[in-house]
């Protein structure tokens, strides 16, 4: 709804309802554990990037935009924005490796977590989120190219042994770019291009030791990523810096 709304995309009366259901509905659930991003098998925890995105969505609620088109100061939503973000650096960051974690409690790291910065919970530049950036950088990334989803395979109840999601490669990209890293996320964006095949599309897994595609092929999500990533790329305030920017989040420390 927000992007639509930048867009000038005006909602139909239906829309109101629409969206006071879903943000109702979030204000009783986001506390509550889930699947994640990834659809976990086993049981349910407090994901990071759940808690996130439901701080995406109360945080765009409250933004001058949204609030002004709805008719609505925003507070309400600010506040439970507010209060995610400060759970969020509270129970999501381990010091311990300088690294924000899969969920509460972890020790271990997500190639979702790449995501804090590109849609404006922290600025990249924050020590918090360049520390998981290098924790990402040493626990799954493999061959300079290739990111893999999470290092714990027995936590999603399935079998060993899967390929790195593209996506998560081309979410690094757009961190390196946000770090004001251009050579390093120029050089893995051409890497990745020479994996689309003879007419230019990429599956949405590779085997990172063979080079041989794997899962949903063609895979949207892996041409979103690349699309995004040479934006970024070729205005350097491409969409990850447009997004991380338009939130109205007071940017608290935790």
């Amino acid at each position: 709804m927000f992007q639509a709304l930048k867009n000038n995309l005006v909602p139909p009366k239906r829309g109101w309802a629409v969206r006071e259901a879903l943000l109702q509905n979030l204000e009783r659930t986001w506390r509550e554990p889930d699947e994640g991003i990834w659809e976990i098998r086993t049981r349910r925890r407090h994901f990071t990037h759940s808690k996130l995105m439901a701080w995406v969505a109360f945080d765009r609620a409250a933004s001058s935009l949204e609030a002004g088109i709805f008719n609505e100061s925003g507070d309400r939503w600010r506040r439970r924005a507010d209060e995610i973000h400060g759970e969020i650096c509270a129970k999501a960051f381990d010091s311990k490796i300088d690294s924000f974690v899969q969920f509460y409690g972890s020790d271990q790291v997500d190639a979702s977590l790449l995501l804090i910065p590109l849609v404006g919970f922290l600025p990249a530049s924050d020590p918090r989120v360049r520390g998981t950036v290098r924790e990402i950088e040493q626990r799954l990334l493999v061959a300079d190219e290739f990111v893999f989803r999470y290092t714990d395979q027995d936590l999603d109840g399935l079998p060993p042994g899967e390929g790195a999601f593209l996506f998560c490669s081309f979410w690094l990209v757009d961190n390196y770019v946000m770090q004001g890293r251009y050579e390093e996320a120029q050089q893995l964006f051409e890497r990745l291009l020479l994996r689309c095949n003879d007419v230019g599309l990429l599956s949405e897994q590779i085997d990172p030791h063979t080079g041989r595609m794997w899962g949903n092929f063609p895979q949207a999500y892996s041409h979103v990523g690349l699309i995004n990533s040479a934006l970024n790329l070729a205005r350097r305030t491409g969409p990850t810096v447009e997004r991380a920017a338009q939130h109205g989040s007071s940017q608290l420390s935790g």
